[in-house]
């Protein structure tokens, strides 16, 4: 099986170049996964901006930090299994962790979200969170998209999953790094890196964001506005383990 992972989509140029690619290449994967807590503007999902993922080919559309920011994310969570947040919120949140559907070659796949504690809003241990849900979980293949800031907690997870899960994709700095590989049947990357306008302080205007590191003073971010990168990763799968992952970068090619 052939699944794509799509890492954090940053507002309209990341949603307008992750649309075009996938006009391109939805026939070459059987499971596509879209990291869209970036989308509106930086901040969170719309119901506007679900759709289009789903209308694009995204089967999973998972969230993160930003899962609150935009009103829209409350109702969208209950309503939808196909939006997912991280799993590791404390019991009554809005939503599902996990979930688990159907790819197009009939095979079922579950994709999860955990979120790190390190430099984030403290949530439960995302490692006990995880280990609860495999004790109990169908074999399927299990893709975690794991939302941190440090990469040693990221390479920590990759560790505490190799072997148990298909894959562990790190998703949040949006940097894409350039240290994936496949660990007893995991594959695993550090931070998939961001879908969106590569040339700007992870996807908002430079000018806003020295200013403040220049006066220290506040002033309101506003998302770069320029042609997008996808930076995804593909991933090929046998049964409930990886054998392959490859990093994606693709920008549309421009018109003549």
């Amino acid at each position: 099986m052939r699944v794509l992972f799509i890492g954090d989509v940053f507002s309209t140029p990341g949603l307008n170049v992750t649309k075009s690619y996938l006009a391109e290449v939805r026939d070459d994967f059987d499971f596509i996964i879209v990291n869209g807590e970036n989308v509106a503007g930086g901040f969170g999902v719309t119901r506007k901006h679900f759709e289009a993922f789903l209308d694009a080919g995204a089967d999973v559309v998972t969230l993160g930090n930003h899962t609150w920011d935009a009103q829209d994310a409350y109702a969208l969570l209950e309503a939808s299994p196909r939006l997912i947040r991280p799993l590791n919120y404390p019991p009554g949140a809005p939503g599902l962790g996990y979930t688990t559907l159907e790819a197009r070659t009939g095979e079922r796949v579950t994709v999860v979200q955990a979120m790190g504690r390190i430099f984030l809003p403290a949530l439960d241990c995302p490692f006990r969170a995880l280990d609860a849900l495999l004790e109990t979980h169908p074999q399927t293949p299990v893709i975690v998209d794991f939302h941190a800031e440090a990469t040693s907690e990221k390479k920590a997870m990759g560790e505490h999953l190799a072997g148990r899960v298909a894959a562990v994709i790190g998703t949040h700095t949006h940097v894409q790094t350039a240290d994936e590989l496949v660990k007893r049947g995991t594959a695993y990357i550090t931070d998939v890196g961001m879908t969106g306008v590569q040339d700007s302080a992870i996807g908002m205007r430079f000018d806003e964001v020295v200013y403040r590191f220049t006066t220290g003073l506040p002033r309101r971010y506003k998302p770069a506005d320029a042609p997008g990168t996808v930076c995804a990763v593909a991933l090929t799968l046998s049964g409930a383990s990886a054998t392959r992952i490859e990093r994606v970068q693709w920008r549309a090619p421009e018109a003549d």
